[in-house]
């Protein structure tokens, strides 16, 4: 197999003999289907869009969608030449797990994503739909990284997602009954991975890990700050983070962002006090009962981080809505990889400049001047208890062009 050192060789004599639009041949501008593979026999019910889970996900009593309770993320680099012989390796491999397991929260959910250094290589970063990550806050110092590819899982059953990685790997023959003939490790080396989870128990299951005080999270709670972030009001839908036209219609950008929890202080702090910082100033953990599918602001944050000197993330993050709906869609994970407590932010949207104007939001830098105890950090939602390690960008294209888009 080629190594890493080979391969962008091998693609800077080739792009360099045949000009750019030879180069997009070589790299796959081709049929949505690559060649020689026949219709894809699992394709029927399955949505075009890999990232549509909504459909196929469970809800709560008020009708909020309950996200998988496990996740795991491969991120890969190319390790051969992109051929069509490639994608067909790829194809065949994620047609594999299409074949495995039903398309739900029993069965698994997967999408195959490009990220940077796949679109640098094609000489298509500027015009493309996705960039190199930023810094966008002052306050994190984040390693920004750059992938050719990941793999996204996500299933109620945690063996599905051991199983599914090893087939991909190249570690097994037989996935769930289905011939494992096509692994993506031919084509991809491994460089990372990220696993975590969500949903009642799993947090706090997980109370060992640096950043979380043990026994301090409680048993009902979703997440490590112990509050339930899915809401249907706060959340964009899937068509409003799909890509209406052009050359990558269909499909979606994905931001993947690590952040490190530092907890204790938050556990530290009153019910109503983590509320504030959760929500606003004016929100009482009494009112909560009401928010069953929204939380309900629309403006007036100034005014209310006068009044009460904090800042809620919940009414900071709303002033990136535009006609009153959210602007990304949110399928984030905690996590205890390396020991440390935190959150894999895997966000949905249709241009990143999307995901960048929630995350300036977020920042709450435009309240410093409403009240003196409002900081960079301080009395400003969450931003006191976590740090951004790291960013990443991807695309994901409709199911019919995964392979090398």
């Amino acid at each position: 197999m080629s190594s890493r050192r080979t391969v962008l060789g091998t693609l800077a004599g080739l792009c360099s003999s045949l000009g750019l639009s030879g180069c997009m041949r070589v790299l796959g501008e081709r049929a949505p289907t690559p060649a020689d593979l026949p219709p894809n026999p699992h394709a029927e019910g399955l949505p075009d869009r890999q990232h549509a889970w909504d459909g196929a996900l469970r809800s709560d009593r008020h009708g909020n969608l309950l996200p998988p309770r496990h996740h795991r993320v491969l991120l890969l680099d190319l390790d051969t030449t992109p051929d069509d012989d490639a994608a067909r390796t790829v194809e065949r491999a994620m047609r594999t797990l299409e074949g495995a397991y039903d398309w739900g929260p029993d069965g698994l959910f997967h999408m195959l994503a490009w990220g940077s250094r796949y679109f640098e290589r094609r000489g298509r970063l500027d015009s493309g739909p996705i960039r190199e990550p930023r810094v966008i806050s002052r306050t994190d110092d984040p390693d920004l990284l750059a992938f050719d590819a990941a793999v996204v899982l996500a299933s109620d059953v945690p063996s599905h997602l051991a199983a599914a990685e090893s087939a991909l790997r190249g570690d097994r023959e037989t996935l769930n009954g289905v011939s494992v003939d096509a692994h993506l490790a031919e084509v991809f080396a491994v460089r990372g991975r990220r696993t975590g989870f969500v949903g009642e128990g799993l947090p706090a299951a997980h109370t060992d890990a640096e950043g979380v005080p043990a026994g301090a999270v409680p048993e009902d709670a979703p997440l490590f700050t112990g509050f339930f972030s899915g809401r249907q009001g706060t959340q964009a839908t899937e068509d409003r983070v799909t890509i209406a036209d052009g050359p990558y219609e269909g499909g979606t950008t994905m931001h993947l962002s690590r952040l490190d929890e530092s907890l204790s202080g938050w556990w530290d702090l009153s019910e109503s006090e983590r509320v504030e910082r959760m929500f606003s100033g004016d929100v009482d953990p009494a009112d909560l009962a009401d928010f069953e599918t929204t939380v309900p602001f629309t403006g007036g944050v100034a005014e209310r981080v006068a009044d009460h000197g904090v800042a809620g993330h919940h009414e900071k993050v709303a002033r990136a809505r535009e006609d009153g709906r959210p602007i990304i869609l949110r399928r984030d994970f905690n996590t205890v990889d390396g020991g440390q407590a935190g959150l894999h932010f895997l966000s949905l949207q249709a241009s990143l400049a999307d995901f960048e104007k929630t995350r300036r939001a977020m920042n709450g830098w435009y309240l410093r001047d409403d009240h003196e105890d409002v900081t960079d950090r301080s009395n400003n939602g969450l931003l006191d208890f976590i740090t951004v390690a790291s960013r990443a960008n991807f695309y994901v294209p409709p199911r019919r062009n995964r392979a090398f888009p």
